[in-house]
């Protein structure tokens, strides 16, 4: 019995030793382990400021595609930068960049400068250019739908002279038809103000301008000074695509005009948009308007010249 007792009383020692190591195992498992996760659990907080998506050029007109937000890290966020929170993308649309940026720089309102600002034209004008503003309304300015940096054509609509009518006795001239014409005299012209204000969350035009800079040569810009006092222009905005024949062009086939050439100057005149009117200069007013004299050896014949039509495209 004695002996039996001393092995039931060894037994239950080790026993009891056991589970007390098992349970201050256990308990300090559980006080490291909430330690070890707090880190995962509560990650630093991170802010995200505005940054250029893709390099800009010195002058380049800003776009709100053309910035993003990018996390960063608490302690490197300079006062300078734009947090998330205080403005949008589409605030700083029609922007200039002041120097060239890289993709990733955070934007600051000392690298770019704003519409209207003192150094803005100077800033957005390429060498050698010179900036002009024309008068436009909701129609010739399509809309609201012209922004800085974009690219568009300038039409020039006018009155030109026209057939004398014969009055309804046949006895002499009756009034003189007044015709109006249509012509393209700039292409591919970079626009670098608009008037007009914008939706800050849209981006879109809330009111249209009366007015559109426009960035041109010298020599454009004594087309343009004419062109006001001439007639009537509009703006006809130009795809992102390059016409076919440009540098960058895809190969795509379009319809030319009924003279099979591809010369981008054309005008239209009024006879041409309505069967009803009747052509210009056709009258006797001036018998040789529109008449070409060659000369072959000893010979002079007259040959007259017709109108180019506009371009039809597909």
């Amino acid at each position: 019995m004695r002996a039996r007792s001393l092995i039931l009383i060894l037994v239950a020692v080790l026993l009891a030793g056991g589970t007390a190591m098992l349970a201050r195992a256990w308990l300090a498992a559980q006080k490291s382990e909430p330690a070890e996760a707090s880190p995962l659990a509560l990650p630093p907080p991170a802010k995200s400021v505005l940054v250029a998506r893709a390099p800009l050029q010195r002058g380049q007109i800003l776009k709100p595609e053309d910035l993003a937000w990018q996390p960063w890290p608490e302690g490197g966020i300079d006062k300078a930068y734009i947090q998330l929170g205080t403005r949008t993308p589409e605030s700083f649309a029609g922007w200039v960049a002041r120097n060239p940026l890289t993709a990733g720089e955070p934007i600051t309102e000392a690298k770019v400068v704003a519409p209207g600002n003192r150094g803005f034209l100077a800033a957005v004008l390429r060498p050698g250019m010179r900036a002009i503003s024309v008068p436009i309304t909701a129609t010739s300015g399509i809309s609201g739908f012209v922004f800085p940096g974009d690219q568009v054509d300038i039409l020039i609509t006018h009155p030109i002279p026209g057939n004398t009518s014969q009055n309804s006795q046949g006895a002499g001239p009756g009034p003189t038809v007044e015709h109006k014409a249509a012509e393209t005299v700039l292409h591919d012209v970079r626009v670098i103000g608009i008037d007009q204000k914008l939706d800050s969350k849209t981006g879109e035009a809330v009111a249209v301008g009366h007015t559109a800079t426009l960035e041109v040569t010298p020599k454009q810009s004594e087309v343009i000074a004419l062109a006001t006092e001439i007639g009537k222009l509009t703006l006809s905005l130009r795809s992102l695509v390059p016409d076919p024949g440009e540098p960058g062009a895809p190969a795509i086939q379009t319809a030319s005009d009924s003279t099979g050439g591809s010369d981008p100057t054309t005008y239209t005149l009024d006879s041409e948009v309505s069967r009803l009117l009747p052509k210009p200069f056709a009258g006797q007013v001036n018998p040789n308007l529109g008449m070409v004299t060659i000369l072959r050896g000893s010979q002079k014949t007259d040959e007259a010249t017709a109108s180019q039509p506009a371009s039809r495209g597909s």
